[in-house]
């Protein structure tokens, strides 16, 4: 099994995802009025990731107190130009908090339940090798408790290089195709048969939220990003998200985003490649990400119950430092002065996207790093710069 359009979703593989071939559901509006520079400790922040190496950050904070916005670095390094403010690009996994969101708002319509399988909305999908859909929840794909493998590292596909990258950036593919993968072998474990829901080992999945999107495909009748627009985008007004279907592009403006590849030290332009679909292909900006954040946890996109029940975590020691736990699309970890930051977060093919809001929404931030190092000390390096910036704009 080939996978196509190599690009990274957070915690997984580096190996090859697809684009769901769906059609474009936002237009690329024109940015807001550009910003002034910001002093002070955002500032601060965003220049500390530059020095980590990399090429350019954006970044914003959200508050009853208002917009706060930062940059550094460049938007191409073979020109001066800065990172343009409100760029656009791939904000990778935390697409998944928007999916998460879809399904939870389906459960307080009373049109499926948490409880509910996979094999309840799409029958005979999760069979083989070991693989049992009827013993999987709804609960378990958004809180990553399957333990169905995830289809990156799954595949056998084309090996993480430029080479490799260059061929694959506009062959998109489909969910089918990446579930098919991720069946491919025995599961890591199945859940509880006597309740599934309750299931506390975790293991990080992409192939989780591909299922995730598919079930809102089946229960409501419309393309994933159908739904993603008329309950999340238009409601909210946010005119600079978006998402791609087959465009393997990102809107203007925008800033180059490099990888830099396995036993390289060089960088590599990345920013054409094709995305994924309900588990990471959004495209954004820092403005707009901010504004989803808040209106999710303050309450403006779900109801009490399903606000709580999204944080209802298990621990993730895998996906964030000591003490991180993972909920239904959203995971939180220390931080933020004891109260603690709620997050997901995602890299793509030449960005990371960083971002963390309060508990009860009133203050979110959102960075865009232009960079994706894999060299382990240069990649930890840049983490824990983006990791104190979130603390220290929620702190």
């Amino acid at each position: 099994m080939r996978t196509n359009g190599p690009f990274l979703s957070r915690r997984s593989g580096l190996t090859g995802a697809a684009a769901t071939a769906v059609t474009l559901v936002a237009a690329a509006a024109g940015p807001a009025a550009p910003l002034p520079r910001s002093g002070g400790a955002l500032q601060a922040g965003v220049d500390a990731i530059r020095a980590t190496g990399t090429t350019g950050v954006l970044a914003e904070v959200r508050s009853p107190r208002g917009r706060t916005v930062a940059r550094a670095g460049v938007a191409d390094l073979g020109h001066d130009g800065p990172v343009p403010w409100n760029a656009y690009y791939r904000i990778g996994s935390d697409t998944k908090t928007y999916t998460a969101a879809l399904v939870l708002q389906l459960v307080a319509e009373g049109r499926l339940r948490l409880t509910d399988t996979v094999e309840r909305w799409l029958p005979g999908v999760v069979r083989g090798n070991g693989n049992d859909g009827s013993r999987i929840t709804v609960a378990n794909l958004l809180r990553q408790t399957s333990g169905l493998n995830d289809y990156l590292s799954s595949s056998e596909g084309s090996p993480f290089t430029p080479d490799a990258y260059r061929r694959n950036r506009f062959r998109p593919g489909g969910p089918q195709e990446q579930v098919t993968a991720a069946l491919s072998r025995p599961p890591l474990w199945t859940p509880d048969a006597t309740d599934p829901a309750e299931e506390r080992r975790w293991g990080y999945s992409n192939t989780n939220y591909v299922l995730a999107g598919m079930i809102v495909e089946r229960v409501t009748g419309n393309p994933w990003a159908h739904e993603v627009h008329e309950r999340i985008i238009l409601p909210l007004g946010l005119r600079n998200t978006l998402v791609p279907g087959t465009s393997s592009h990102v809107p203007r403006p925008t800033a180059v985003a490099y990888t830099q590849f396995p036993g390289t030290t060089g960088l590599t332009d990345t920013t054409v490649a094709s995305a994924g679909g309900a588990d990471g292909c959004i495209i954004s900006t820092p403005h707009d990400v901010t504004v989803f954040l808040r209106a999710l946890l303050s309450g403006r996109l779900l109801a009490p119950a399903q606000v709580a029940a999204m944080k209802r975590t298990v621990p993730a020691p895998d996906f964030g430092p000591p003490g991180t736990a993972y909920g239904l699309g959203l995971a939180r970890r220390p931080g933020a002065g004891g109260a603690g930051v709620w997050f997901h977060g995602g890299t793509h093919l030449g960005v990371v996207s960083e971002t963390g809001v309060t508990p009860d929404g009133a203050t979110a931030v959102a960075a865009a790093l232009f960079t994706l190092p894999t060299e382990p000390g240069r990649a930890d390096a840049q983490s824990r710069a983006a990791r104190r910036l979130v603390d220290r704009a929620l702190g």
